[in-house]
């Protein structure tokens, strides 16, 4: 079992920054991958970024690359997300997820372990 609890998030306005946690208990990070989606109203989830454990390897969706960076503390075990120049279209449900095989997988299905979700708003 992998327990994970997000943090942070909130109101941003178009350019600012925000940083969004996901701490794990139940197992290190060591044991899986984290990866980051998102859900906006009315639309499906969708892939935001992934990390290998170990932090030597990420792959991000082209919508937020070069703007969005998994980032990880295993003192804390814990996952951030940073969010730079935030865009109104980037207004969702942000969610972290636990993949305990490893696959890197774009898909939500594959993910084993959700966090609760935390909701980011940016305006224009």
């Amino acid at each position: 079992q992998v327990q994970l609890v997000q943090s942070g998030g909130g109101l941003a306005q178009a350019g600012d920054s925000l940083r969004l946690s996901c701490a794990a208990s139940g197992r290190t990070l060591k044991s899986f991958n984290v990866g980051w989606f998102r859900q906006a109203p009315g639309k499906e989830r969708e892939f935001v970024g992934v990390q290998w454990w170990s932090g030597s390897s990420s792959h991000y969706a082209d919508s937020v690359e070069g703007r969005f960076t998994i980032s990880s503390d295993s003192a804390k075990n814990t996952v951030y997300l940073q969010m730079d120049d935030l865009r109104p279209e980037d207004t969702a449900v942000y969610y972290c997820a636990a993949d305990l095989k490893f696959s890197m997988s774009t898909e939500a299905h594959v993910y084993n372990f959700w966090g609760q979700g935390t909701q980011v708003t940016v305006s224009s």
